[in-house]
């Protein structure tokens, strides 16, 4: 993991432009209204903090985890040019203790450089730190898009089938899956026809 890491560093350092954009994916544009007032919620592999920043900027109180400085010195700019606050951590996801039942909401859009078992891991530490009732947002690409070659992993195991999630979260209450293409326009990272997959789902309740 720490080539990973040091590979996202270098990423985000190499331009003062933010490589996904500044603005929201267009997935938490769309489903943010079902969030509920002043939600805590942890948004883990955050990057150039995009999202945690929208999320902020509505009023939710949000916890954002990267594994790169860099990264996250541009988050803080972005954060701070929004006038919102943001509590950013340095993060690898790999052997993290997740907290237990924290979060009313966890968001993890495009967080899919991971090979099957250490996304298993992330995926039961996302289920883990979600509150009894709280709800899990989840944004990435599907096999299809390598055909595309517009963003994301070159890796097909890395990436996400309505199958494989539905499986992962079985143990939820699906509320939202939803495969798909769509052109998107978020930085140089992110850009041009794609193909994506969404999950809402929520925890059920103790």
């Amino acid at each position: 993991m720490a080539t990973l890491g040091t590979g996202w560093d270098a990423r985000y350092a190499a331009t003062q432009d933010y490589v996904f954009g500044t603005a929201p994916s267009r997935f938490l544009l769309n489903h943010a209204k079902i969030l509920p007032a002043g939600s805590r919620i942890l948004a883990p592999a955050d990057g150039e903090g995009r999202n945690s920043v929208y999320l902020a900027s509505l009023g939710h109180h949000v916890v954002a985890t990267d594994i790169s400085p860099s990264g996250q010195d541009k988050a803080r700019r972005l954060a701070h040019d929004a006038g919102v606050e943001v509590d950013f951590r340095i993060q690898d996801l790999q052997g993290w203790d997740w907290p237990q039942a924290e979060y009313d909401v966890v968001a993890a859009i495009f967080i899919q450089f991971a090979e099957p078992a250490f996304r298993d891991a992330i995926f039961d530490g996302m289920k883990r730190a979600v509150k009894p009732g709280g709800l899990i947002l989840l944004h990435g690409y599907t096999p299809r898009q390598l055909e595309y070659g517009t963003g994301g992993p070159s890796q097909v195991d890395q990436l996400y089938t309505a199958e494989l999630l539905d499986a992962r979260f079985s143990d939820f209450d699906v509320l939202t899956l939803d495969a798909y293409d769509a052109e998107l326009n978020e930085g140089s990272g992110h850009h041009g026809m794609s193909a994506l997959i969404d999950l809402i789902a929520r925890r059920p309740e103790a």
